[in-house]
């Protein structure tokens, strides 16, 4: 068997896997998902608060989405 560096870690994370509690096992899903939630999240808020697509420009925002105002200098505050 190949004795490199790559597969010592493979090895080692592979016991660390069969020796680890019920926590550190749901952990990384449970993050991975509540991730994916918050970027989706953000990612309709920035979408809808946007420059409407094409066939877009006469649709309603909807009420939970934030109102944003656009500034002289993004990012930069105040000048």
């Amino acid at each position: 068997m190949l004795n490199t560096p790559i597969v010592q870690w493979l090895a080692t994370m592979a016991e660390a896997a069969e020796t680890s509690n019920q926590f550190g096992a749901a952990l990384l899903p449970t993050v991975m998902v509540l991730g994916f939630v918050a970027a989706a999240g953000l990612g309709s808020v920035a979408w809808y608060n946007s420059k409407r697509p094409v066939g877009w420009e006469d649709k309603e925002r909807p009420d939970f989405v934030p109102e944003v105002e656009e500034s002289e200098t993004p990012g930069l505050g105040n000048p």
